[in-house]
């Protein structure tokens, strides 16, 4: 049935909010680089759990904001690890990263490539990726 989605919300009477305001936030300083980009772009990998992205997004709800974090296996393009949180914390990008060891069991070092947020620059997030990866079997 062509255009199911488009006539079953139709019904429902859902539409799609469009748009919504934006605070223009400047902080005046570059953002600092925390870790040299290894990855470089090379996205096509050999193997699974050798390099896996990462980042985080928000969802807008009646309630407020869900933040949603997920990590991907270059390899297969496959969310290995996600978490959701109603706070854009370092938290909810460690419970997605655990999720994702514990999901895969890597038996050796994965790279994890992000973004240079300030969930993935906190020291939490350094000492967790490194203690992950490093402590699976």
């Amino acid at each position: 049935m062509p255009n199911r989605v488009a006539r079953l919300t139709r019904l429902a009477g859902i539409r799609a909010q469009v748009g919504y305001k934006r605070r223009l936030v400047s902080y005046g300083s570059k953002p600092s680089l925390v870790v040299d980009n290894t990855l470089d772009r090379q996205f096509d990998v050999a193997a699974p759990n050798r390099a896996w992205v990462t980042d985080i997004t928000y969802i807008r709800t009646l309630e407020g904001f869900a933040y949603l974090a997920v990590v991907i296996d270059l390899y297969s393009r496959r969310v290995v690890g996600w978490s959701m949180q109603s706070r854009q914390t370092t938290d909810v990008v460690q419970q997605a990263l655990h999720m994702a060891v514990w999901r895969r069991k890597p038996k050796c070092r994965v790279l994890i490539h992000s973004d240079q947020g300030s969930q993935f620059t906190s020291m939490d997030w350094a000492a967790s990726s490194a203690l992950t990866i490093l402590s699976t079997p």
